[in-house]
């Protein structure tokens, strides 16, 4: 079994391997499936400098940032309510908010955009954020890891005079971390990678994501017909990403695994 899991994680790693070193190689101007000889920086420079990968990463960083800044806040208020207090159609709520983590994100674009647009925020960063800035998927598995926490805890800050704030700052939050750093870690990767919803409300360059930006320089001039200028904007984009996981590779698979999340 050991073995097996070894082999197949070879085969996923394999993409990855050969576009690090394509985009590490001497330039190649050729569709090869084959990377250059030999190690060179060229690539990386030479797409930095034609791309305004600067101002995408300006971009991509304040709507991941906002976007989780704000649902940590949306998921923990709801969570809150729908874990510890009691109100008429409280099971139909939980109902639609479990739907909701069932429908994909995808067929909801055309009312999110005739939404967008009835706000007046077609290409812009909030456009891009709005849908997202509460989470069905956050809310219930905060819910489910605020259940847990055992109520003589809060009775007793009650006791203490400590407010309904105090005691989901104090109380609640401590004791649902790894729960926060799950979310956070699926928040942050989908939206440092969605494509289709930033490409659908953005028009200008200047509000451009990672993503878009990367699609739009596959198909210019300066990288058709060469795959090494495509790979090395791709590992521009994906860098922080794959630095992050490797630093902090055991606390996130502890995170996912005592969240509960597969």
């Amino acid at each position: 079994m050991t073995l097996l899991c070894l082999a197949l994680s070879l085969v996923w790693l394999i993409p990855l391997i050969w576009m690090i070193g394509t985009a590490f190689s001497k330039p190649v101007f050729s569709m090869t499936l084959l990377p250059g000889s030999g190690f060179s920086l060229e690539n990386i420079t030479h797409v930095w400098n034609t791309v305004t990968f600067g101002r995408y990463y300006i971009n991509t960083i304040i709507i991941v940032v906002s976007t989780f800044c704000i649902q940590f806040i949306t998921i923990t208020l709801a969570a809150y309510a729908l874990a510890t207090m009691k109100f008429k159609g409280q099971s139909l709520v939980i109902a639609i908010i479990f739907m909701q983590i069932i429908i994909p994100n995808d067929v909801l674009i055309i009312p999110n955009y005739m939404m967008i647009a009835d706000l007046n925020l077609n290409d812009t960063r909030l456009g891009i954020m709005a849908p997202f800035l509460g989470s069905a998927m956050g809310t219930f598995l905060l819910r489910q890891q605020f259940k847990t926490i055992p109520k003589a805890l809060e009775e007793a800050a009650l006791i203490d005079g400590a407010n309904l704030w105090q005691r989901i700052r104090h109380i609640y939050i401590p004791n649902a971390k790894t729960a926060y750093i799950a979310f956070g870690l699926v928040s942050v990767c989908y939206h440092w990678n969605n494509f289709l919803w930033p490409l659908i409300v953005t028009t200008s360059p200047g509000n451009r994501t990672l993503t878009v930006g990367l699609a739009v320089f596959a198909k210019s001039k300066e990288a058709v017909m060469q795959w090494s200028n495509v790979c090395a904007a791709t590992f521009i984009i994906i860098a922080p990403l794959l630095i992050i996981f490797f630093i902090f590779q055991k606390r996130i698979i502890n995170s996912f695994v005592s969240a509960g999340i597969k």
